[in-house]
């Protein structure tokens, strides 16, 4: 979800940090992604495109984020911290929740990820403009 409103928010903005942490989100996607197949589990996102979710609950929530996101850029990084911090109460949960070295493993590799951009978006960093804003691609 991260991933995806932060590829809709940079074609929106144009703003450097998103270009940025939606590449570093791709790697935590693709870390899931590689546990699950270790563990011999299908990836339910697998076919879907930005901004499409099988689950109706983050179809709901990635077009809500990306509404807020649409406001303004400040509004965006708004949308930038929320995610964030939403991702490390969940991560901290899941962390606590599980005796599977294998998933603590990415669970705090994920959450340390969560934490660097929360400062990223909190800091007022990342308000250049890169490419042109509508329509370029991360």
């Amino acid at each position: 979800l991260a991933h995806d409103v932060y590829v809709t928010l940079y074609d929106q903005w144009g703003l450097r940090v998103f270009s940025n942490i939606a590449a570093s989100e791709q790697k935590h996607t693709d870390a899931v992604a590689a546990l699950l197949d270790a563990y011999g589990l299908e990836d339910p996102a697998i076919g879907n495109g930005v901004g499409e979710f099988t689950d109706p609950a983050f179809q709901a929530l990635y077009d809500e984020l990306v509404a807020q996101g649409s406001i303004s850029a400040a509004e965006a990084l708004k949308v930038g911290v929320a995610i964030e911090e939403l991702d490390i109460a969940d991560l901290e949960q899941r962390i606590a929740e599980t005796d599977n070295a294998d998933i603590q493993l990415l669970y705090s590799n994920l959450l340390a990820g969560s934490e660097n951009h929360l400062r990223a978006f909190s800091g007022g960093g990342g308000q250049g403009r890169q490419g042109g804003g509508r329509g370029a691609r991360p």
